[in-house]
Formats: structure tokens, sequence, C-alpha cells
């Protein structure tokens, strides 16, 4: 059955919640909802898009929750932050045929709570691009609403990437393209893999077309089903085309993986690709080279250790212009595809790993804003046949790291 509160609080914003389950659904789990719901509109606070952790229960096969606050009429989109449409569901909930794989730490519950949770977001008030991101790694507000502010939806999925712990350990497999066959299995729900099997249903493309169905049917002002093909016997396709790949170490380096099987629009890899004894990177690619972006700190051990730079140029980047200090520079960077920073982050190595997204980690002016703004900008929308001049390929850069562990 589907319950749906509206409520009314501060400025008439209106929040929808709905609780779906193949029972009723008991009081323990509507009741704090509500309290919840009553508490943050009512102080004017932004919603959690976690919500749908919150308010979970074992008593629900699926959760889903939908936060659509409304701002005044007079209410400036680019400062309101209650402009933001925010949307979570289970994977579970939008498509029955979901299922864990315990063996590779792909679950649907754990510890009682659900974590197959997708996100998204989108802005009203801002002129859209047309184009979807899709995002590989946990659920980022930050991120979420900068990429809204600038015209774009976007959503994650909770797809297979715990494997990593058991399969991505050293000393690194003899067929250097074995853990890229893991994540491009897990990207697709296609037989790439010896190592696992995951069905279609559960890999990252289903489930991106899965949640936009449901997003179309929650949020149709959205506009999500553009994103779909319109042949009602592929409604769950996506359109790839029109879609934007972006992750952080582990999901940049599924991203990449990805785009090279499936032509997308680009490509944007933040503290990666790892993967740094493989050669994958190199493999033809369906997605033109030159709609591949990456941006590292340079204290980030990734970095320094040389794996962001070998799968930049085994994917050719060096094609596209030299490598750039965006501390150095201003855009656009030469039109080029690579981009470094040294930002101040104490000599920290793990929040050099995490500042270059917006985000906590993220570093910032003596004002408080995102020192790296533009350069994320630059990142998802720099026209693509702008190109930087080629370049030779970096002799520090060392290419063969296999070696270390033998």
């Amino acid at each position: 059955m589907i319950r749906s509160i509206s409520l009314k609080g501060k400025s008439q914003n209106t929040a929808t919640f709905s609780v779906g389950s193949s029972r009723s659904a008991s009081p323990s789990v509507i009741a704090p909802a509500i309290a919840a719901l009553i508490a943050w509109i009512g102080l004017g606070l932004q919603i959690d898009p976690r919500i749908g952790q919150a308010i979970a229960s074992p008593v629900a096969t699926g959760v889903a929750a939908a936060i659509d606050l409304d701002p005044q009429e007079k209410a400036d989109p680019k400062t309101d932050p209650k402009t933001y449409r925010e949307f979570s569901a289970r994977a579970s909930l939008v498509d029955p045929r979901a299922k864990a794989y315990p063996q590779i730490d792909f679950h649907l519950e754990k510890d009682g709570k659900p974590v197959d949770l997708g996100h998204a977001c989108r802005r009203p008030g801002v002129p859209m691009r047309g184009k979807l991101v899709v995002w590989f790694m946990g659920h980022s507000p930050e991120l979420f609403h900068f990429l809204a502010d600038e015209g774009f939806h976007v959503l994650r999925v909770h797809y297979a990437n715990g494997w990593f712990n058991r399969f991505g350990k050293e000393p690194p497999p003899e067929d250097r393209y074995t853990l890229g066959k893991i994540r491009l299995e897990a990207a697709t729900g296609e037989d790439f893999s010896e190592l696992v099997s995951i069905d279609r249903p559960d890999g990252l493309a289903e489930r991106v077309g899965q949640f936009l169905g449901w997003l179309e049917q929650q949020d149709p002002e959205g506009h999500w089903g553009e994103y779909l093909q319109s042949d009602p016997k592929n409604s769950k396709q996506v359109l790839w085309d029109r879609v934007i790949l972006s992750g952080a170490s582990h999901g940049a380096t599924t991203s990449a993986r990805f785009a090279l099987h499936q032509k997308v629009d680009r490509v944007v890899m933040f503290c990666g690709p790892r993967d740094q004894y493989e050669l994958w990177q190199g493999l033809p690619s369906a997605t033109p080279k030159e709609r591949f972006f990456g941006f590292s700190h340079v204290l980030d051990t990734g970095w320094s250790g040389d794996h962001y730079c070998r799968s930049w140029e085994l994917l050719g980047l060096q094609a596209y212009g030299p490598i750039v200090d965006v501390d150095k520079q201003q855009p656009p960077y030469g039109h080029t595809r690579r981009l470094i920073t040294e930002a101040q982050v104490g000599g920290d190595e793990k929040r050099a790993h995490s500042c270059v997204t917006p985000g906590k980690a993220a570093v910032r002016d003596a004002d408080g804003n995102y020192l790296h703004k533009d350069v994320w900008k630059y990142l998802f929308t720099h026209p693509v046949e702008a190109i930087g001049q080629p370049v030779a390929s970096d002799p520090s850069c060392q290419r063969e790291l296999q070696a270390k562990t033998r």
C-alpha cells in the first residue's frame, strides 16, 4: 500500500512523504517520519536526502521518499536553498527484481538498515542543460546541489562496488584486465567476468533506467523521462548520449571503464582512474577520448604513486593538452583534459584525495567560497570540441607499475 502525507510549513513550503509496502506500514514507521518532516519544515531547514534510511523499518519491504519544498513565489532560485527538488528511493522498491549479492558485499539491507538507496536532485528556476549526471559514488548533497545549480539533473544508484575489498588487493591478478572486467559487469549487469555474476537488473545501467522511470512518475514536472527511450518496448533504456558519468577514486575508475564500453556525453574523473596495474585504460573507446576529463590533488597518493597520470596517458589524454595546475592558470586551462591542484590541505593525504570534489574536504577561500568552483564548472561544461594542443608523454610518469609488486 502507499501512504502519502502532505505537510505545509513556513513560507507555504510543502513536503510529501510516501511509504510503500506489501503490508500495512506500522505507526512505528509513519509517526517518526511525520515528526521529522514537521521539524524540518517548521525550522525551515534543508531536507536531508538520507531520509529513506532514517524512516526505514523491517516492517516495510520498500521505502521511498520524495521531498518537494516549494519556495515563496518571490524567492530567488539562486540563493534560496529550499528550491532543490530531492528524491530518494530503494532499488528494491523501484524494481522488485533487485536482489542482494552478499558474497561481493552488495546488499539491499545491512545491519537491519536499507543500503540500496538511490538519490536524485534538480533545481527549478535555473535554465536546464538537458543533460543528466550519473554519480558513481555515495550520496553527496554538496555535489548534487552544485550540479543542480548549473542546470543538470543528477542522480546516483546503488550498484556493486564492495567487491573491490575482495579482488582489488595486492598482489594484482596475472590477467591485467581482471578488475576492468568486474567493473564492466557491475556497470552493465552483463557477463564480462568469471569472478562475479551480477544480473542485469542489478547492474548500474539498468538501475539508472528504472530509477529514471520512477522519478518521471514521482516528479513529472522534472522531465526525468527525457533521458529514456520513447519506444514502449524499451521504455527504461537510457539515452546515454545525454548522460555525463562522474565519480571519485573507485567511482572514477568504474565510470571510465563503462565509458569505454558505452558512448556517453562525457566523463568527469575525480582522483582517478585507479587500477594502476591494469591495462584496460588503453582499450578502444566507444566514447571519444576528448570527452574524458580528470582532476587530482598532487598530494593524493594516487597521484604521487603515478596511478592517475598513467591512466590518463593510457586513455590518450595527452593528445588534448598538457597537465595544468589550476592554481596557476585561469579557465579554460588551455582546453586541456588533465587538471591538478596544489591547494593547501595541511599536508593531509586523505583530505587531498577528497578535496577535489564539492564537500566538507573541499578547499575554500578567505570568504568561505569553494576555491575550485570554476574548475568543476569547466569539467562538466567545457565544450568538448575545444581541445588543447597535443603533448608528448610525461617521462616522469611511470606507466609500468606491475614490477613493484613482483
